[in-house]
């Protein structure tokens, strides 16, 4: 079960205020080029390019359908390695149809990789000694300014905004504000070294390689991971939430996370993982589709 003992450090505001501050004063100045070779009968992809606090400047897939808008969006925020997809693997080519879709690398990610190239493993645990140098503080305002980036675009639908990913979507769209719809999958940051004790899986045990050649900094790294503990965040998520926990009886199942989705503002969803792609993927895509009041989800063709 998770840590019940957690509270949020007495600075968390003023961190996240401060990163905020500096990032409304980074400008964005996008750049967007269109790339041929992937545009198809019914949507249009471009790359991005725009800045992030540092700055440091990022890249991104725009995806945008063709014909009369405003459309739905879907992000996707930096997940957790090295390869930027135009969207996910193993999601259907056809949702570029019916939703603007945007994909965007975080700092270290392959095409964000000048002038940091993020090793993997060892991404998770990039400057963690100190909450100010924590590579995870410039990841978490990339994906904040990747979602104010969304909700510019002229064919989007701003009251349609859906941000995917791990734990990195709920901290951005808790400290951005303008996603209406959340699917979140806990990997990273829920009560992460007391989880991370218990395992000896990727990626949680970077935190235990890491103390083990540092057994010293087990108070720093605690220190800085309190300001990233989804439990701080989920009081701002103001978006309609889906959380994709993991099978009953596991470590982040639906009986742990039960306090991440009911202190969410009108609670979440909570599912729990069947341990297969094709049903965990259903039943995500089933959601989004429902609450957007579309009749059925766009699925791969070999889900039937």
């Amino acid at each position: 079960m998770a840590d019940s003992t957690y509270s949020t450090p007495d600075e968390f505001d003023d961190y996240w205020a401060a990163v905020k501050h500096e990032l409304a004063d980074t400008p964005a100045r996008v750049e967007i080029e269109k790339i041929p070779i992937r545009e198809t009968d019914f949507a249009t992809l471009y790359g991005v390019r725009l800045s992030s606090i540092g700055p440091y400047r990022l890249f991104g897939y725009l995806s945008v359908p063709k014909g009369p808008g405003p459309f739905p969006a879907i992000y996707w925020p930096p997940k957790y390695g090295s390869v930027l997809e135009m969207i996910p693997q193993g999601t259907a080519n056809e949702t570029r149809s019916r939703f603007v879709t945007f994909s965007l690398a975080g700092r270290g990610m392959r095409n964000s990789d000048q002038p940091f190239a993020a090793m993997f493993p060892g991404l998770l645990t990039e400057g963690i000694d100190s909450s100010e140098s924590y590579v995870f503080r410039g990841i978490v305002a990339d994906a904040i300014r990747g979602l104010e980036y969304v909700s510019s675009v002229a064919e989007v639908d701003a009251s349609s905004i859906v941000a995917t990913g791990n734990d990195v979507a709920l901290l951005a769209v808790s400290l951005g504000g303008v996603a209406s719809h959340l699917v979140c999958t806990p990997a990273l940051f829920f009560d992460a070294l007391t989880l991370a004790s218990r395992s000896d899986s990727y990626p949680l045990e970077e935190y235990n390689d890491y103390l083990r050649l540092h057994p010293s900094r087990s108070d720093l790294v605690a220190h800085t991971l309190s300001y990233f503990d989804l439990r701080a965040f989920a009081p701002g998520v103001n978006a309609r939430t889906l959380i994709m926990a993991g099978p009953d009886g596991s470590a982040l199942a639906p009986a742990a996370l039960a306090d991440v989705g009911e202190s969410i503002p009108g609670g979440a969803s909570i599912y729990a993982s069947q341990q297969s792609s094709y049903k965990d993927g259903l039943h995500s895509e089933r959601w989004v589709a429902s609450e957007l009041g579309f009749d059925q989800p766009i699925v791969p063709a070999h889900w039937g």
